[in-house]
C-alpha cells in the first residue's frame, strides 16, 4: 500500500498508468487539474505526495473510478508474485508480503520480468522449454521464446483487455454498414464480395471436415462450415474483415509489445482479429448502454445482438473504456477436466498462471446441470468475496459419432458491483457466507478440505499411518522457509 500522511499519499506509479490510459501527457493532465507540468512530474517518481483535492479532482475531470483504476493492476501483480515466491525454489528465502505489494506497487516493470522468466524455468524444468529451445536453435536459428499462449495473455492484460483502435474501426463499419443485428450477417458477406471481391460460402461438413472457416486466397472464397452457428458464422465473416481493413491498426499494436518471436506475432494478431470481429457484433456504446439497461442479462443480450451466451461473455470483459466503464469482469473457460482454455480479467481476480481452478467454485458443476445457470458467491483465502455464474455451453456440433464438445463458461466480479448485476437480486449480499475456494490447491492453505487433490507447496507435508483425514494430505500450520 502507498505511504501515507496525513491526507497525502504517495501513488506515483499508479498516477502515471491512469494518466497513460488516458493518453494524456504530463501537461495536458498538469492543465486539467490546475497543477504545474513540473509537479505532475515529481508525482510520478514520487518525490511529492497527491493530496486528496487532487485525488477528487481527476476523478471528477476525467470521471474515473479512482479504485479500479489504481489498484486493479497491483492486485494481480501482487498476487501473481505471490505465487511465484510461494515456489520451493525460494523456500530458504523468507519475503514478506509487504515487500511483494511495494515491488508490484513500485516496480511493475521488474514484476512482469519475473512472471516471464519464472514462466520459462517452469517450463524448462519439466524438460519442454530446453528442448524446444535447442531444436529452434538447430534448425531455425531464431530465438526461441517459451509458452506463447501465456505471452498472448500477458500482453491483452497488460492492455487492461481494451484496444480503442479496434474499438473505432468496429464502430465506423457498422455505421457504414447501418443494419440492425439479424441482418449484419448478409451485409458484412456483401461487404466482403463488393469491396474485397472475396466470396462467402457455407460448405457441407463432408467438404470441410475437422475445419470451421479457411479462406481460400486463390479463388477468393470464405468457405463456412454448415456446423458453425448463425453468430459464430457472422463472427467469422467480421474476423476476415478485420484482417483486411485494420491491418494498420493490427500491425501497430503488435509493435508496440515489443520483439516477438513468430508464433506468439501470429497469435496475438489472431487474438486482435477475434477482439475486432466482437466489437463488431456488439459496438461498444449500444452494448454498454444495453448491458446496464438490462442489469448485465446476458441471454437478452445475446438475443438484442444476435450473439451467443460465451461471446457476450466475453465482450464484458472489454468494457474498459476511460470514462465509459463496464463492470470490471473476469472470465473463466475450462473443460470438465478442469483444463483451463480461456481466461480474462478486467478486474482483479488472481487467476493461477500455473495451475487448475479451484473444485469448489461451482463453474464445474455446470456439466451437470447444463441447462441452467448456476450463482455463487466465492471467498477466496484473504477474505476477498466475488459473485460469479457459470453455465455450460456446447461449441459448434460435432457429426456423430464424434464427442460433442462442452465448455464451461464462469463470469465473476467483486461483491461490490454484483448488486448491479439482475442475477443478485433478492440475494443478500452482505449476509451471504461465500464458498470459501483457493486460487488453486498447490497455492491455497485452507485446511480440511476433501477436494484437496495436492498439499500446499508453503506448508511441509504430515503423513502419518495412523490416521486418516477428511482430506488426503495434512500439512503443518507453519510456513516453510
Amino acid at each position: 500500500m502507498p505511504a501515507v500522511s496525513g491526507k497525502k499519499l504517495f501513488v506515483g506509479p499508479r498516477f502515471r498508468r491512469i494518466r497513460q490510459q488516458l493518453g494524456l501527457s504530463q501537461t495536458q493532465i498538469a492543465e486539467g487539474l490546475g497543477i504545474s507540468p513540473s509537479y505532475v512530474n515529481l508525482i510520478e517518481r514520487n518525490q511529492r505526495p497527491v493530496t486528496a483535492q487532487i485525488l477528487l479532482r481527476l476523478a471528477e475531470t476525467y470521471d474515473l473510478d479512482l479504485r479500479d483504476l489504481a489498484t486493479a493492476d497491483e492486485d494481480r501483480f501482487f498476487a501473481e508474485l505471490n505465487e511465484i515466491f510461494s515456489d520451493p525454489l525460494f523456500r530458504q528465502i523468507d519475503v514478506p508480503k509487504q515487500e511483494l505489494r511495494d515491488l508490484a506497487e513500485l516496480c511493475p516493470g521488474v514484476t512482469h520480468a519475473l512472471q516471464r522468466l519464472y514462466a520459462a524455468y517452469t517450463e524448462a524444468r519439466q524438460g519442454e522449454t530446453l528442448a524446444a529451445a535447442q531444436m529452434a536453435d538447430r534448425d531455425v536459428g531464431t530465438r526461441y521464446e517459451a509458452n506463447p499462449v501465456e505471452r498472448v495473455r500477458e500482453l491483452i492484460e497488460a492492455n487492461r483487455n481494451y484496444f480503442p483502435e479496434l474499438e473505432q474501426a468496429a464502430e465506423t463499419l457498422r455505421d457504414e454498414l447501418n443494419v440492425p443485428a439479424e441482418g449484419l450477417y448478409a451485409a458484412l458477406a456483401a461487404r466482403l464480395r463488393e469491396k474485397h471481391s472475396i466470396q462467402t460460402r457455407i460448405m457441407p461438413v463432408d467438404v470441410m471436415r475437422e475445419t470451421l472457416r479457411r479462406f481460400d486466397r486463390h479463388r477468393r472464397q470464405l468457405l463456412i462450415s454448415e456446423l458453425v452457428d448463425p453468430p459464430g458464422r457472422a463472427f467469422q465473416l467480421a474476423f476476415q474483415l478485420g484482417l483486411g481493413e485494420c491491418a494498420q491498426a493490427l500491425e501497430t499494436i503488435i509493435g508496440r509489445a515489443g520483439p516477438l518471436d513468430d508464433t506468439p506475432r501470429r497469435l496475438f494478431r489472431i487474438t486482435l482479429g477475434n477482439y475486432f470481429a466482437a466489437a463488431v457484433m456488439m459496438p461498444y456504446p449500444a452494448f454498454l448502454a444495453a448491458a446496464e439497461a438490462l442489469n448485465y442479462d446476458i441471454h437478452v443480450l445475446a438475443q438484442r445482438f444476435n450473439s451467443g451466451f460465451e461471446q457476450v461473455c466475453h465482450r464484458l470483459t472489454t468494457l474498459q473504456r476511460p470514462n465509459a466503464r463496464g463492470i470490471p469482469f473476469f472470465l473463466l473457460r475450462v473443460d470438465n477436466a478442469g483444463n483451463v482454455s480461456k481466461r480474462f480479467s478486467s478486474g482483479t481476480f488472481p487467476f493461477s498462471k500455473f495451475g487448475g481452478t479451484c473444485p469448489l467454485w461451482n463453474v464445474h458443476s455446470t456439466f451437470d446441470t447444463p441447462d441452467r445457470l448456476l450463482k455463487q458467491v466465492i471467498e477466496l483465502p484473504d477474505g476477498t468475496r466475488y459473485f460469479s455464474i457459470a453455465q455450460m455451453v456446447r461449441r459448434p456440433v460435432a457429426p456423430h459419432p464424434l464427442p460433442q464438445p462442452r465448455f464451461a463458461i464462469g463470469l465473476g466480479c467483486e461483491i461490490r458491483h454484483a448488486a448491479r448485476l439482475t442475477y443478485a437480486a433478492g440475494i443478500d449480499l452482505e449476509k451471504t457466507e461465500g464458498t470459501p475456494i483457493g486460487v488453486n490447491c498447490r497455492l491455497c492453505e485452507r485446511e480440511n478440505c476433501a477436494q484437496r487433490a495436492e498439499p500446499p507447496i508453503t506448508r511441509t507435508l504430515i503423513l502419518d499411518e495412523t490416521t486418516r483425514r477428511v482430506s488426503s494430505f495434512a500439512f503443518s500450520n507453519a510456513r516453510e522457509l
